[in-house]
C-alpha cells in the first residue's frame, strides 16, 4: 500500500479521521460503521467581516516606546506598548467549521473485516467491511464507501455500495455550529442556510449555504423532518457543496445560492464513475510530478502502528510516505483561486480553534509554504502571492496609522479580512517584520521558478511596499552607525529582562538583508527604481552584523543574552533564519557562523513542538548532519508529535509541522542556490539506497537522481533555459544545461 494511509478501525478522535479537500472544500471522514461522520469546512467561512483595526493611540506613543528601549527600560517600553500600540481590537477573527454530515446505519461489521484507507495518489478514501451475520466468506455481503473532494467538479462526493442488492438502509442529516437552520428542499436534498459568528466586536457579515443531494439505486428515499431516510437500496451517491458570500477581504456581497446552483447544474449531470475519473485525472496531474523512494517500508502494517514503531524500527518508507502525505495536504488545502492554507490547512472542527486557525506570520505561515517549490507543486503557492497582494493594501493603512510610514506592514498574524496590526499582546504582536519575511519567501519562490518576468512583475509591487516600510521605520541606534527595528521582538522569546520587546533582534536583521537583496534583484531585472535600490542597499549595509556570543552561539539579540533567558529550550529558533530558510549562513561560505548556529541548536535542544521539530530538521540538514537530522525526524514521526492520521501534533494539531518536516526530508536529499546543486548533502545511514524523481531546485531546474550505498549513481537535470550549474557531490562538477533538453550523468 505505497502512498496509502490505512487502518483496521474507524476513527474515534477527530485526529484519527482522514482529510479530504480541493483547496476550497475540506472534509474529515471518520469511517464509522454504525454512523459515518464528515466534518465540513469551506475556506472562506471565518468569523466577523471586513474591518480595519487601526489604533489612533499608536503613532503618538511610538517615539516614547523607542526612547525607553534605547535607554534599556524594557519593562516600561513593554507596558507602554501594551497600553497604546496594539491594534483595536487586539484579537483577530478565526477560521470556522461549516457543519457536519451524518449517516446513520442499522448494521454492524464482522470483527476483523474492517479496513479504512486514504489513497494519496487518487485523493480518495475507501472504507470496507463485511456485514455482521455474513461471516468472513469473501462472497458474503460487503459494504464499501468511497469519498473524495473533486477539484474538477468542485464538490464533495460520497458513494455507498453493498455487494448484495437492497442491503443499504440509512438516514442522512446535516447540522452546523453556525447560526442557521435546515430549510425545505426536495425529497433528495438537504439544504442548510446560515450566517457566521461575530467576534471581538466585529459583527458576523457572511451568509453561507450547504447543499447535499442524494441519489439512490434500487431503493427509496423519504424525507422525515430534518432527515432523508433510505431503505432497500443497493447504491447511493451523496454530492455536497458549500458556498459563502465572501468576494474579497473588503466585499461580502456574494450570492451563495447562485454559486451553489451554478456548480450543481454541472455535477448533477454526471454519474459516480465520471465524477471519480475527472477527479483522479485532475489530482494526478499534480500529485504524480514527484516520486520518492527511501527504501523498503512496512506497508503491511497500519499507519498508526508504523508511527508507533518508527523510532525503533526500520521503516524508511514511512519517511517517504510523510513527504507524499504533505504534498497531498498541500494540493488539498491550497490551490490557485483559494485561500492560503491556515494553521490547520482547511480542516477545523472548532468555533474557537487553537490560535484562531489563522495565518501566523512569524514562522507558521512561511513554514506552510517551504514544501511546494522543491516538491514540484509551485502552483500551490499562488494563494500566498494573492495574500501578499491583499496585505499590501490593508497593511498600507496600518503602516500610516501606526508608524507614519509608506509601504505596508504585517505583524505576526493575519486573517481572512487581511488585518495586519499587532495583536494578542506586546509579548507576541510587536513584531513589524512579518510582511518582510513573506516577501523574502516569495522571492525565493521566484528563484525556484527561474525568476520569470511575469512572476517578478507580480511580486514587485508588494516587494517594493515592504521595502518602503522598512526604510521608513528603521531607526538609528544611539551611539552607533546601525539601523535597527524598534520596537520589535525575537519571536516569541523573552530576554533576561522578563519581556520580549527589544531593538534590532538578529532575525529582523537577517530578514531585512534578504528583503533588500530581493528588491535590488527584482528592480534590476525589471529596470525599475534605481534610486530606491540605492537607498535599500545603503540601509542594508547599516544593519547589525551577526554576532557570536560567550558560549560560542549565534546571538539572538544584539546583547549577549542567550544563556540567561527564562526559556533556554524555547520552541522558536528565530535567530537561525539566516541558516534556514535563508542562505546567509552556510557551511562553506561562513564556517564560523555555521559553527555558532550549530552551537545555538545544541543549546536550544531537539525537543520542541511539532513545527519546531520540523524547522530543526531543515537546520540540521543545512549543517549537512544527516544523522542528527534523522534523529530529529524520529521525534516528529512519533506518537508524541504525529497523530494517528499523520497530522502534526503541536499539540494540538498544526499543519505546519507536516509541511516543515516533509521539506526537511527533501532538504536532506538536495540543496540549491541559483547556480549550485548539492546532492545528498545530509543523507542519513538509514536511507543507503533510493531515488527521487521530479524534485525542483532553484534556477528553474527539475531533478531525477538515485543513489546506492550512500553514493550518487545517476542524475538527470531539466532546465528551462541555457545556463551553467555547478554540481556538488563527492567532487565539484560544472556542466552546461540546454533549455528543453535533459542533462544526464
Amino acid at each position: 500500500m505505497t502512498d496509502t494511509l490505512w487502518y483496521r478501525q474507524p476513527a474515534t478522535e477527530w485526529t484519527d479521521a482522514l482529510p479530504l479537500g480541493n483547496g476550497r472544500l475540506g472534509a474529515m471522514l471518520h469511517g464509522g460503521v454504525g454512523r459515518e461522520e464528515l466534518q465540513l469546512n469551506e475556506s472562506t467561512l471565518w468569523s466577523g467581516g471586513p474591518y480595519q483595526p487601526t489604533n489612533p493611540e499608536a503613532l503618538p506613543n511610538l517615539a516614547a516606546v523607542r526612547e525607553h528601549l534605547f535607554a534599556r527600560r524594557y519593562g516600561e517600553a513593554h507596558d507602554l506598548a501594551q497600553a497604546h500600540l496594539l491594534a483595536k481590537p487586539h484579537s483577530q477573527m478565526s477560521y470556522q467549521p461549516a457543519g457536519n454530515l451524518f449517516i446513520d446505519f442499522r448494521h454492524e461489521a464482522v470483527p476483523g473485516s474492517y479496513e479504512r484507507k486514504l489513497d494519496l495518489a487518487t485523493a480518495t478514501t475507501i472504507t470496507t467491511y463485511a456485514l455482521l451475520g455474513s461471516g468472513l466468506d469473501p462472497d458474503a455481503p460487503h459494504y464499501t464507501r468511497t469519498a473524495f473532494v473533486s477539484a474538477a467538479d468542485d464538490v464533495l462526493v460520497l458513494h455507498l455500495a453493498s455487494s448484495v442488492s437492497k442491503l443499504l438502509d440509512f438516514e442522512v442529516w446535516l447540522d452546523s455550529p453556525q447560526p442557521g437552520d435546515i430549510i425545505e428542499g426536495d425529497e433528495g436534498s438537504l439544504v442548510y442556510r446560515g450566517h457566521n459568528f461575530g467576534k471581538h466586536g466585529v459583527y458576523g457579515q457572511l451568509s453561507f449555504g450547504i447543499d447535499a443531494h442524494l441519489r439512490v439505486t434500487g431503493g427509496t428515499v423519504e424525507r422525515r423532518g430534518r432527515r432523508l431516510v433510505v431503505r432497500d437500496a443497493t447504491e447511493a451517491l451523496i454530492l455536497l457543496d458549500i458556498a459563502t458570500s465572501f468576494v474579497r477581504f473588503d466585499d461580502v456581497s456574494g450570492n451563495p445560492n447562485a454559486q451553489l446552483l451554478a456548480r450543481r447544474d454541472a455535477y448533477l449531470e454526471a454519474d459516480f464513475e465520471t465524477l471519480r475519473a475527472r477527479h483522479i485525472a485532475a489530482h494526478r496531474a499534480l500529485f504524480d510530478r514527484l516520486e520518492i523512494d527511501l527504501g523498503a517500508g512496512r506497508d503491511d502494517l497500519p499507519t498508526d502502528q508504523r508511527i508507533a514503531n518508527f523510532a525503533s524500527g526500520d521503516d524508511p518508507g514511512l519517511a517517504a510516505l510523510y513527504v507524499q502525505y504533505a504534498r497531498y495536504l498541500m494540493i488539498s488545502s491550497s490551490r490557485p483561486g483559494t485561500q492560503p492554507t491556515t494553521l490547520q490547512g482547511i480542516w477545523n472542527k472548532d468555533t474557537r480553534p487553537p490560535w484562531g486557525s489563522k495565518y501566523t506570520a512569524n514562522i507558521n505561515l512561511q513554514m506552510n509554504y517551504w514544501l511546494p517549490d522543491p516538491a514540484n507543486l509551485p502552483d500551490m503557492v499562488d494563494p500566498l502571492v494573492a495574500l501578499a497582494e491583499d496585505l499590501s493594501i490593508t497593511g498600507a493603512e496600518m503602516a500610516r496609522a501606526h508608524y507614519g510610514a509608506r509601504g505596508w506592514v504585517l505583524h505576526h498574524n493575519t486573517d481572512l479580512w487581511r488585518a495586519t496590526g499587532p495583536v494578542d499582546g506586546a509579548f507576541w504582536g510587536m513584531w513589524p517584520t512579518g510582511g518582510a519575511w513573506l516577501m523574502a519567501q516569495l522571492w525565493d519562490h521566484a528563484r525556484f521558478a527561474g525568476r520569470p518576468d511575469a512572476l517578478v512583475r507580480r511580486l514587485y509591487g508588494p516587494l517594493r511596499g515592504a521595502v518602503l516600510f522598512a526604510l521608513d521605520t528603521l531607526v538609528a541606534m544611539p551611539g552607533t552607525n546601525y539601523l535597527v527595528t524598534a520596537p520589535s521582538i525575537s519571536p516569541e522569546n523573552r530576554h533576561p529582562h522578563g519581556v520580549a520587546l527589544c531593538a534590532g533582534p538578529t532575525m529582523d536583521n537577517q530578514i531585512l538583508r534578504d528583503l533588500f537583496s530581493a528588491f535590488a534583484a527584482a528592480a534590476e531585472q525589471l529596470g525599475e527604481d534605481a534610486d530606491l535600490v540605492q537607498q535599500a542597499e545603503e540601509a542594508r549595509s547599516r544593519l547589525p552584523e551577526h554576532r557570536i556570543g560567550k558560549a560560542g552561539q549565534l546571538q539572538e539579540w544584539m546583547e549577549d543574552w542567550d544563556m540567561d533567558v527564562p526559556e533556554i529550550h524555547h520552541r522558536h529558533v528565530s535567530h537561525l533564519y539566516g541558516l534556514y530558510p535563508s542562505d546567509q549562513i552556510t557551511v562553506d561560505g561562513t564556517p564560523d557562523l555555521a559553527a555558532a548556529a550549530r552551537k545555538s541548536l545544541e543549546i536550544r535542544g531537539d525537543e520542541a513542538t511539532g513545527w519546531g521539530i520540523g524547522w530543526r530538521i531543515n537546520l540540521w540538514a543545512r549543517l549537512r548532519e544527516g544523522g542528527h537530522a534523522h534523529d530529529v525526524l524520529k521525534l516528529l514521526l512519533s506518537p508524541a508529535r504525529s497523530y494517528n492520521n499523520l497530522f502534526d501534533a503541536h499539540p494540538p494539531f498544526q499543519i505546519d509541522g507536516n509541511f516543515g518536516g516533509a521539506a526537511g526530508i527533501l532538504e536532506m536529499l538536495a540543496q540549491s542556490s541559483e547556480n549550485d546543486l548539492w546532492l545528498l548533502p545530509a543523507l542519513p545511514k538509514q536511507w543507503p539506497t533510493g531515488s527521487v524523481l521530479g524534485l525542483r531546485a532553484r534556477g528553474g531546474l527539475e531533478l531525477d537522481f538515485g543513489w546506492a550505498d550512500g553514493k550518487l549513481t545517476w542524475l538527470r537535470i531539466r532546465s528551462d533555459r541555457n545556463r551553467p550549474v555547478t554540481i556538488h557531490t563527492d567532487h565539484k562538477t560544472t556542466v552546461e544545461l540546454t533549455a528543453g533538453k535533459t542533462f544526464s550523468l
